[in-house]
């Protein structure tokens, strides 16, 4: 169900207003609001999670020492923005669950069962990302996490695993969680890679912007070579994977080499890269674009941020995944230019502020056409075969999908009709890329053309009696 709200309501409370609401604490909303409040503008920023640092410094604020040494030192480099940002005099509200953002900007949130509202002259989206799909046999079995939800649990409690665990996928991720694992002596008993010669031929043309990005490049090897030093299992160019076990997770199947393999672990943790969480700016009705290059939907927007919906800015891996020094530069870069919009900034200040940070932020994207055509993921691990479920809430299978099809289905909002698909409780996040991807392969058509789900509010899972209660 759908809840449309008036710009025009009114409540029995005045509604709170500010300058700018920021939607997300990651780097890219804690850096937007240093921004504007260093020019004076009021700021509320509201985020689900107790302590600002988003996922990629979850928990940063309370990390003990331990937990510091075993993260590393880019985990340990968010402390200094976080600090900054809790004495920027920004209004923090935790524990926020959002659902819903308007086009007249007003923001609606949810809090210790209350709902809450603010009108905003402005409104900076900064939710970050969330995992890609991984779609094979097996995936929604007891014992199977994605690689995120894994190192969620290491930074926001230390808890990790004290059996063996299989890693499997692509991405940076998977060595980074991997080397985490070793310093917390975490046993490791495969890291499954999917990446293959093919993926090095087509990442090599980008050569350049890996040797510019020779930073980034040299971490990614470090991270190889002491999984390596640790002994750890490591399979090339993995193809067929499929999770073993009926009940729960035993194992993950496999072939790497010409040869079929089973690595048994009661653990599976899976990954093949991030992709902007879009689905507030797809509640707008906000332009959106294929990016071809990282297989997801992007927001469009100008070179401050701002979609096509007057004041409302995307900004971080919410945009485009660039990393978190980029999300942290892009979010200050949307804060300049919200003060600005406000009346806070004058625009020939925003200009030279914004040229340093501009001129930072396209050093740190150089290594990014290496790296997304080298994790490119595999067409098999994206678009699955019809046995595989899509939609975990409804139970959708890609071969129900493709039923959709022959009947006459052309894109995700019809599948929901069709069968419930995209309907459940995450409102289609953990299954949209994949709908699309097989709607597209099987009528032979773009991701484009296909389109996305029709996202409205809740965002969240709001009750009626919560709802009841605002008004």
């Amino acid at each position: 169900m759908a809840f449309e709200t008036s710009p025009h309501a009114t409540t029995e409370r005045p509604m709170q207003t500010a300058d700018a609401v920021i939607v997300g604490a990651g780097p890219a909303g804690m850096a937007a609001a240093i921004a504007m409040r260093q020019h004076g503008a009021s700021v509320v920023l509201l985020d689900e999670q107790p302590a600002a640092g988003g996922q990629i410094y979850r928990g940063i604020t309370n990390a003990p020492a331990e937990r510091l040494d075993v993260l590393g030192p880019d985990y340990g480099a968010g402390a200094a923005l976080a600090g900054e940002f809790a004495r920027s005099g920004a209004r923090h509200v935790t524990g926020a669950a959002v659902w819903q953002v308007t086009a007249e900007r007003q923001v609606h949130y949810l809090q210790s069962g209350g709902v809450h509202s603010i009108q905003a002259e402005r409104v900076l989206l900064c939710t970050g990302a969330m995992e890609r799909p991984f779609p094979i046999p097996g995936w929604t079995l007891p014992g199977v996490l994605t690689a995120g939800a894994a190192q969620i649990l290491l930074k926001g409690s230390g808890m990790a695993p004290s059996q063996p665990v299989v890693l499997a996928g692509c991405g940076p991720l998977l060595y980074l969680l991997g080397w985490q694992y070793v310093r917390a002596g975490v046993p490791i008993a495969a890291i499954v890679d999917t990446t293959d010669g093919a993926d090095y031929r087509r990442a090599i043309r980008h050569a350049g912007g890996a040797l510019a990005g020779w930073r980034y490049l040299q971490k990614g090897l470090a991270l190889m070579g002491a999984l390596k030093k640790a002994g750890v299992p490591f399979f090339k160019g993995a193809t067929g994977l499929h999770v073993l076990g009926d009940d729960k997770a035993s194992g993950l199947g496999f072939t790497s080499g010409g040869t079929a393999r089973t690595v048994q672990s009661p653990l599976v943790l899976l990954h093949q890269g991030v992709v902007p969480n879009t689905q507030f700016s797809w509640s707008l009705r906000a332009r959106h674009i294929w990016d071809d290059a990282q297989l997801c939907w992007s927001p469009v927007t100008d070179t401050w941020g701002e979609l096509d919906v007057p004041g409302v800015f995307v900004a971080g891996d919410s945009s485009g995944i660039g990393g978190a020094r980029v999300a942290a530069l892009q979010g200050e870069l949307a804060g300049l230019a919200a003060a600005s919009q406000t009346g806070k900034l004058p625009a020939p200040m925003r200009d030279r502020l914004a040229e340093p940070l501009r001129a930072e932020m396209r050093q740190h994207l150089f290594i990014r056409p290496f790296l997304d055509a080298l994790y490119r993921p595999k067409k098999a691990n994206r678009i699955p075969s019809d046995g595989t479920i899509v939609c975990r809430c409804e139970e959708v299978t890609a071969g129900d999908i493709r039923g959709y099809v022959d009947i006459g289905c052309t894109g995700p909002n019809q599948a929901k009709s069709f069968g419930r698909c995209g309907m459940g409780p995450c409102q289609g996040r953990q299954c949209g890329l994949t709908v699309t991807e097989v709607i597209a392969d099987a009528r032979g058509v773009t991701p484009e053309e296909t389109g996305y789900f029709r996202i409205r509010p809740p965002i969240k899972p709001i009750t009626l009696g919560e709802l009841a209660h605002e008004a």
